[in-house]
């Protein structure tokens, strides 16, 4: 890859660990706007915190990645790439679209992280 590519990648990957785990702290503290978006989309409350587990291993798996663990980060990007997938899926299934753009974005950012741990810099 090219070396503008390679930072692009690299800092889309820094923003996807620091949204993550934004999302994560949220989820933690069941932050109102989290509980409310969550039950606009039909996920019950009871999920909230296992959603919470599955995205904060996620962020640890991409910072295991950028501490040279490329296999963990990738497995860990690819992981938060079917989270972010599903969780696309479940605002258009509940036709929940005035915040789908959140979602997508994390999907993003995941997808990009995925990249630069699958084309490692070189």
């Amino acid at each position: 890859m090219t070396g503008a590519l390679d930072i692009a990648l690299f800092v889309a990957t820094v923003a996807c660990v620091l949204a993550n785990a934004a999302e994560v702290v949220a989820k933690a503290v069941r932050a109102p706007f989290m509980v409310q978006n969550a039950a606009e989309a039909g996920v019950a409350p009871k999920w909230i915190p296992y959603l919470a587990v599955i995205e904060g291993a996620g962020v640890a798996g991409l910072v295991a990645g950028l501490f040279g663990w490329e296999s963990i980060g990738f497995a860990a990007a690819v992981g938060l790439v079917l989270f972010f997938v599903v969780a696309v899926g479940v605002h258009v299934r509940a036709r929940v679209f005035h915040n789908i753009a959140f979602p997508a974005g994390f999907l993003v950012l995941a997808l990009a992280a995925t990249a630069h741990f699958a084309w490692p810099a070189g």
